[in-house]
C-alpha cells in the first residue's frame, strides 16, 4: 500500500481551503520538492525537482514545509489499521509499506483483495486519506502494482500472468535502477523486459555482476524476499538547503535547533530513540562534511540533539560558507532506556529534559507554535 502524495494529502486535510490548489512541501530557491500533490503533478512538478524549477513549472503552488510530527501521526494510524489485517507489516517509509496476507482469509472470512479495499476505505473515511494498492504473488510485481494507476489505484497482477505483463513493459519499472544503471542497460541493447529474457544468466552476470543475477530473476517476475516485519529503521534525519551560502553563525545555529525539533518529533511520534547523533554540511564548492558522534545512552530529546550537533557543528565552523545543513540520528532502537540518566557533568539537563516534555504536552494540546524557543526564531 502506497499512499498517494501523502505529505501533501495529510495538508489538504487539515486544511480544506488547499483542497484545490497546487501544494509542493519543501521549500527554499535551492531546496527540493519532498512531495507535490497531484494538481502540481500534473503541470509537472514531481519530487525531488529543484524548488526553483517546480516554481517556473507552477508558480501558484502554496508551498509549505514538512510537519513531520502529523505525518508521523497519520502514519502511525494507518500502520494500526494494516496491523489489523496481518501481523507481518514491513514499512518503507512513512507512507508506504509491504503486507504479507498469506493464510489470512480463514482469519477475515474474505479474499487479500476485499480486506484491501477495506483498508483503502477506512483510510478514506477515518483518516481522510487515500492509497494504492499493489497486489500479487511477491514483493517486486506488488510494489510494481502499487504504482499503476496511482492515485487511488488497484491493481493486481496473477501469477499466470506475469510474464505476459512484464514482456512489453520498459525496465524503468526495476525499482532502483537510477540513471546510470539505465544508461548501462541501454548500452547493452536492453530497454524492455523483453530484451532482458533473450539474456542468459551468465552472460548478464558477466556484463553486470551480482545486478546481472537479480535481473535475471526479476525478467521472469521471480523475487524470493521475504517480508520482514522487522526490517529496521536505521536513522531520522532532516536537512535543508538554503537559498543563499551562509557562514553566519546565529544563522546556522537558529537552522540546527529547528532540525533537531523535527528529529526528535519523528523519534517521539514514532516511539524510537538512537545512540549516534550525525551532522551533515555542504560547503559552498560542493564538498560534502560528516560528523558524528555517539552517545552512552539512545536519545529523542531534542535538547540532546541540539547540543550534541552544535558540538559538531563548532569543529567545522570555519570551513564554510555553507549551502546544506542537516541532522540526524541513526543507530535506532525503542526509546526503552532512552534519556533515563542525568548528566553529571551538565547538571541542568534533567530540567530542560522536564520542560520539554511538558512543553510537548502543550503542543499536542494547543498547537505547534503555542511554545516557541527564542533560537528558533533566529
Amino acid at each position: 500500500m502506497d499512499c498517494d502524495a501523502f505529505y501533501a494529502s495529510v495538508e489538504k486535510r487539515d486544511n480544506p481551503e488547499l483542497a484545490d490548489k497546487p501544494v509542493i512541501i519543501g521549500g527554499g530557491k535551492r531546496g527540493v520538492v519532498s512531495t507535490a500533490c497531484y494538481v502540481a503533478r500534473i503541470r509537472g512538478v514531481k519530487s525531488a525537482m529543484p524548488m526553483f524549477q517546480a516554481m517556473k513549472l507552477c508558480p501558484d503552488a502554496v508551498v509549505l514545509p514538512p510537519r513531520m510530527e502529523a505525518y508521523a501521526k497519520a502514519s502511525k494510524a494507518i500502520r494500526a489499521m494494516m496491523d489489523e489485517l496481518t501481523p507481518v507489516v514491513e514499512p518503507l517509509s512513512l507512507d508506504e509499506a509491504f503486507m504479507d496476507l498469506t493464510g489470512t482469509i480463514r482469519l477475515h472470512g474474505a479474499p487479500p483483495a476485499v480486506m484491501l479495499a477495506r483498508l483503502i476505505k477506512r483510510m478514506k473515511t477515518e483518516l481522510g486519506l487515500s492509497g494504492s494498492i499493489g497486489l500479487s504473488h511477491n514483493k517486486f510485481l506488488a510494489k510494481v502494482a502499487s504504482d499503476l494507476e496511482k492515485p487511488r489505484g488497484f491493481s493486481i497482477i496473477g501469477k499466470d500472468e506475469t510474464t505476459a505483463f512484464l514482456r512489453p513493459k520498459s525496465v524503468r519499472l526495476i525499482w532502483g535502477i537510477g540513471p546510470a544503471g539505465q544508461t548501462s542497460l541501454n548500452k547493452a541493447g536492453i530497454q524492455t523486459f523483453d530484451d532482458l529474457l533473450r539474456w542468459d544468466r551468465r552472460d548478464l552476470h558477466d556484463r553486470f555482476g551480482s545486478m546481472g543475477e537479480r535481473l535475471y530473476s526479476l525478467a521472469r517476475g521471480e523475487d524470493a524476499r521475504r517480508i520482514s516485519a522487522r526490517a529496521p529503521v536505521k536513522s531520522i534525519t532532516n536537512e535543508t538547503t538554503f537559498s543563499e551560502d551562509t557562514a553566519d553563525p546565529a544563522i546556522l545555529d537558529g537552522h540546527l535547533w529547528r532540525m533537531a525539533e523535527k528529529v526528535s518529533a519523528r523519534a517521539k511520534a514514532t516511539d524510537k530513540a538512537g545512540r549516534v547523533v550525525t551532522l551533515k554540511l555542504k560547503t559552498s564548492d560542493f564538498k560534502l562534511i560528516s560528523k558524528r558522534q555517539s552517545l552512552r545512552h539512545p536519545t529523542q530529546m531534542t535538547d540532546t540533539l541540539y547540543r550534541m550537533a552544535h558540538d559538531l557543528f563548532e569543529q567545522v565552523a570555519g570551513r564554510g560558507p555553507f549551502r546544506l545543513l542537516g541532522v540526524g540520528l541513526s543507530e535506532i532502537t525503542s526509546p526503552d532506556g532512552a534519556d533515563r540518566e542525568g548528566d553529571l557533568l551538565d547538571p541542568d539537563a534533567e530540567k530542560r529534559a522536564r520542560a520539554e516534555l511538558a512543553t510537548d504536552k502543550i503542543r499536542e494540546k494547543f498547537g505547534k507554535d503555542a511554545i516557541i524557543k527564542g533560537r528558533s526564531l533566529r
